[in-house]
């Protein structure tokens, strides 16, 4: 059976809406992702570190209970869980402030078994931090020597805009251990000042990556594949709850569909072709979409229940 990895950070989200707290729910880029394919029955490892109090206890039990293999969520001592409050404005588009302890940031891990075609999800500003990047690198070097599929999400915050020098050579190098990359017009007017998909692709992506994704809220999505292939894929009219998750579980769904249809190394290399794309994506904008209903961060259990594979 096909295995799919998820590394990145552990938060609780706390979420406001009309300034009074609704809701807190374990979260995280990957997190959110991972929680989403446990529950559809994807055998899931998530890699990590959470704080040594309630909600690092609670992070790891969240996990477990849907169906995620935490065995490589670390905890250290003294440590503390990173919190984020999100605001839901009148559209249920989230606003973020984060509370992070980051001197504790370490992640020590052993790596899991990985094998061919097994898939790696990797992102946000975890993905790029300097103090974890040897760690980091270490394991995109194992997956990509093991044959993985390496999923990466770009998911680059403003609150980070003035770390981007900092970060780049991370960022170059993360784009070159990627298969395929996926980010959102946001991210990428953070990083470059430009949210043009084709822009983006032609100027900052393809020279690593040829497999891209760029979504864009309510309007069409982007994609873009090696030999020229580019398509632009509509957004289902919804009435939204939250958008918070939105992007985490069009990667979910996106990997969902990889295993589904037997998407493999060869077709990543061939070029994937036009009715893959339309597959994985249609799953991708699926589980998104089941995402907002709710003011959860991943699709339901129920969805994933009629999800399994």
């Amino acid at each position: 059976m096909r295995k799919v990895i998820g590394i990145g950070e552990t938060v609780l989200d706390i979420i406001f809406k009309d300034n009074q707290p609704v809701s807190a729910v374990p979260g995280g880029s990957a997190f959110n992702a991972t929680i989403s394919l446990g529950r559809c029955g994807i055998n899931t490892t998530f890699i990590s570190e959470a704080g040594n109090d309630r909600i690092g206890e609670r992070v790891i039990a969240f996990l477990r209970d849907n169906g995620v293999n935490a065995d490589h969520v670390a905890v250290f001592p003294e440590s503390k869980s990173p919190i984020s409050l999100a605001f839901l404005d009148k559209d249920n588009n989230a606003d973020y402030l984060f509370y992070k302890d980051h001197p504790h940031d370490q992640l020590e891990f052993d790596f899991p078994e990985i094998n061919k075609d097994d898939i790696v999800l990797f992102g946000s500003f975890f993905a790029v931090n300097p103090v974890v990047r040897p760690q980091m690198a270490g394991f995109l070097e194992y997956a990509r020597e093991h044959g993985a599929i390496i999923y990466y999400d770009v998911n680059y915050r403003s609150s980070h805009k003035n770390d981007i020098m900092k970060i780049t050579p991370n960022l170059l190098d993360n784009l070159d251990y990627a298969d395929i990359v996926r980010g959102s017009k946001e991210d990428f007017a953070v990083l470059y000042k430009m949210d043009d998909p084709d822009k983006v692709y032609n100027s900052e992506i393809s020279f690593y990556c040829k497999k891209f994704i760029c979504t864009r809220g309510a309007e069409p999505l982007v994609v873009h594949d090696q030999d020229g292939f580019r398509k632009e894929y509509a957004v289902p009219p919804m009435r939204t709850v939250s958008t918070i998750g939105a992007g985490d579980n069009f990667n979910a769904g996106f990997i969902y569909g990889m295993i589904k249809y037997g998407i493999t190394r060869e077709d990543i290399e061939g070029g994937m072709s036009e009715k893959k794309w339309d597959q994985v994506v249609a799953c991708g904008l699926e589980f998104s979409a089941e995402c907002c209903k709710d003011i959860t961060n991943s699709v339901s259990p129920a969805f994933g229940k009629a999800k399994r594979l």
